[in-house]
């Protein structure tokens, strides 16, 4: 993906959006509704070109097993791939789908057993981007407002989410989640997403633009 700098001295407090450039935002939507999660993000029109991994997942924190898997039904029976079918792990219970328009969605649980009946209710939602260097990244959004949560060295970084949005940012080794995703790393044009924040438009040391959200 094309590296770029900052282009203002607005600081974003949080992530407060998230837009999906798609080719088809009718058939975007309906994939969407159907899969639970329209209420959560952006469709805009983009021709833009991308091959490969874009370099980010949203990633779906639910309840338990039965609701996973729930999510993990109406994605697929919308039309989405399987990337990795829900299955325990030793960190709990998940799996990974592809939308018809190229996102990456990874639906899971740290719960090993359903407490419950299923629900379609979602926890929380968090946009993690893959970046060459995980340190330096969160420098850069710590210096823009974004307040670190967890931490851990240069693998994995948190910020707190806003007041106001289910949507919580998160940073990885772009290797790493390729690889926990089970898609190769390699990966070319756009990103095909824009984070709104508070700020004016500026684009992260890995291209990923933002914008002020509406």
């Amino acid at each position: 993906m094309v590296m770029a700098t900052t282009t203002s001295t607005a600081a974003p407090t949080s992530l407060a959006s998230v837009t999906l450039e798609v080719t088809d935002p009718e058939a975007a939507h309906r994939f969407y509704t159907a899969f639970g999660v329209d209420a959560y993000i952006r469709l805009r029109a983009s021709e833009a070109q991308s091959t490969g991994f874009r370099g980010f997942t949203l990633g779906l924190t639910v309840s338990g097993p039965a609701t996973v898997d729930g999510f993990f039904r109406a994605a697929v029976d919308a039309g989405a791939t399987v990337l990795k079918p829900a299955a325990k792990s030793l960190w709990g219970y998940g799996g990974v789908v592809q939308a018809p328009d190229g996102t990456i969605w990874k639906i899971a649980t740290s719960a090993k057993k359903d407490t419950g009946p299923a629900t379609r209710e979602i926890d929380e939602i968090v946009l993690l981007l893959g970046v060459e260097a995980v340190k330096a990244t969160k420098q850069f959004y710590a210096g823009r407002g974004l307040t670190v949560a967890k931490s851990f060295g240069g693998t994995y970084v948190e910020f707190a989410p806003g007041t106001s949005s289910p949507l919580k940012l998160a940073l990885y080794k772009r290797r790493a989640l390729a690889k926990d995703l089970g898609v190769p790393v390699d990966g070319t044009g756009s990103h095909r997403i824009v984070l709104g924040g508070t700020a004016d438009t500026f684009t992260d040391p890995d291209g990923f633009p933002w914008e002020a959200a509406a």
